[in-house]
């Protein structure tokens, strides 16, 4: 008994974390003509946090960044950023600034997947900027 709901707890576990990072072809299909020209960005990734805090994000970027939050993010994070599955943080009393914001989404921390071979630089920044929304 102890065996099998430890394999369950894995499987369970495993399915999760392959979720939160499975990036299907069909999401990424409709933004295949910003994919190549952002992942060309990517290889100066200091010094875009820096310039990109100081400018407040458009109400199109927050949009993107909500419908990348909504595919990626919800299932650990929660629509509200509450949810705290798989040690995923609240995201409604996090200090953490926009720019270790990006770092995270990018490069991934404990069980949170790296996105950077999922998403483009642009999504990552407009996902990050959309999460700095759900702080109360």
């Amino acid at each position: 008994m102890k065996y099998t709901s430890l394999i369950l707890t894995t499987a369970i576990t495993l399915g999760l974390i392959w979720a939160c990072g499975n990036g299907s072809a069909s999401s990424d299909s409709s933004s295949t003509s910003t994919t190549e020209p952002a992942k060309t960005e990517s290889t100066t990734p200091a010094a875009t946090p820096a310039t990109d805090a100081a400018a407040a994000p458009s109400a199109a970027d927050l949009e993107a960044g909500k419908k990348t939050f909504e595919q990626y993010c919800k299932l650990c994070h929660g629509s509200d950023g509450k949810l705290g599955l798989n040690g995923a943080k609240d995201l409604t009393v996090s200090v953490v600034p926009l720019a270790d914001r990006i770092a995270q989404v990018t490069n991934g921390k404990n069980l949170m997947t790296p996105f950077k071979d999922i998403l483009t630089e642009s999504e990552i920044k407009a996902v990050a900027e959309y999460s700095m929304t759900l702080k109360k």
